[in-house]
């Protein structure tokens, strides 16, 4: 029965969060929606940040399970995009609030799995010492957080998809000169 529960808030939370701003979200409200008294809701979890960061991990883990391998950069960035558009309007209101750092740090995870992964593929066989790896998976982590949260602040209106695409089109073959490079 506790499991039960603990999804009827975590529903409950997502649904009022696509109706309203984090802000405006209140205890009352979830244990409203869900028909369950406070002290369910103080059983399951401490406060509302708590709520949201479990949400949130397992989301991340979610997509970290589904996605095992990439083959390209461009799948990567498509990845952490797929982690923020999975609820919109739930996501803008988390950016918008007080605790967007939690969503900050998963997003960062998000796009740090995805570059290693990409990593993995890109260096397989390729001899390029540690710590030239680490600098190039580190731009390339900041390029897709970086790329996910500009278009998070101008309100996820972009066709980000189709812009991402393109960026990995004017840049191919720049994780291959890297990796030459490293190796000269």
């Amino acid at each position: 029965m506790p499991n039960f529960t603990k999804n009827a808030i975590k529903q409950a939370f997502i649904k009022l969060l696509e109706e309203k701003p984090y802000n405006e979200i209140t205890i009352k409200d979830i244990v409203g929606e869900c028909g369950i008294n406070r002290n369910s809701f103080y059983y399951h979890f401490q406060d509302l940040p708590a709520l949201l960061e479990e949400i949130i991990r397992e989301s991340v883990d979610g997509i970290i399970k589904k996605y095992p391998s990439f083959s390209s950069l461009e799948e990567c960035i498509l990845v952490a995009v797929e982690f923020a558009e999975s609820n919109k309007r739930a996501i803008l209101h988390i950016y918008r609030s007080v605790d967007r750092d939690i969503f900050e740090r998963y997003l960062w995870k998000t796009c740090d799995y995805a570059v290693r992964k990409y990593g993995d593929t890109v260096f397989c066989d390729r001899k390029v010492n540690e710590s030239d790896k680490n600098i190039m998976l580190q731009y390339y982590k900041c390029e897709c957080f970086g790329q996910i949260m500009a278009w998070m602040e101008s309100g996820m209106k972009d066709d980000i998809r189709t812009t991402f695409h393109r960026l990995c089109v004017l840049k191919q073959g720049h994780a291959e000169e890297m990796i030459v490079r490293s190796q000269q």
